[in-house]
């Protein structure tokens, strides 16, 4: 089975990455992994703190990663998976797109802002032409609407 694997993280631009990567998973019979990724500049602190802020970590994206897995199964009868990896995020995404082999396609969202599109976008298509799948963009401003004709 082909897999979407899509990003979670804090920014706005990913509630469309998610969405479009769901809906195109239900059209096509695919899967979806969702990775969040755990930077480890969060963890410079003394081993049992870092360790309660990893905890802590965890916990705030299981609870971020129901509430998409919720939608996901009610709206798009997909049932995605979760992945967390610590480190820094190109490098992981691009280690776990490697590792396994069911992903096909990267969907990232793209940032509405005049700064650019965002720092996954950016240095993920500088290494676009090495990653072993396609990378999917959606615009963080695009309508359900025009996901689901798009879709």
């Amino acid at each position: 089975m082909r897999k979407f694997l899509v990003v979670l993280d804090d920014s706005r631009e990913c509630l469309n990455a998610m969405r479009f990567a769901a809906m195109r998973a239900a059209h096509t019979g695919g899967g979806v992994t969702i990775l969040s990724v755990i930077p480890p500049d969060e963890f410079n602190h003394w081993i049992g703190v870092a360790e309660v802020m990893r905890e802590e970590a965890r916990e705030r994206i299981h609870a971020h990663y129901e509430v998409f897995a919720k939608w996901m199964r009610d709206k798009q009868n997909i049932d995605p998976e979760l992945a967390i990896r610590e480190g820094d995020p190109v490098p992981q995404i691009i280690e776990h797109v490697q590792s396994d082999t069911e992903i096909g396609v990267l969907v990232l969202g793209a940032g509405t802002d005049k700064k650019g599109p965002g720092p996954l976008v950016t240095q993920l298509t500088k290494n676009s032409g090495s990653l072993p799948i396609p990378i999917t963009i959606v615009p963080g401003d695009l309508s359900k609407e025009k996901l689901e004709e798009i879709t």
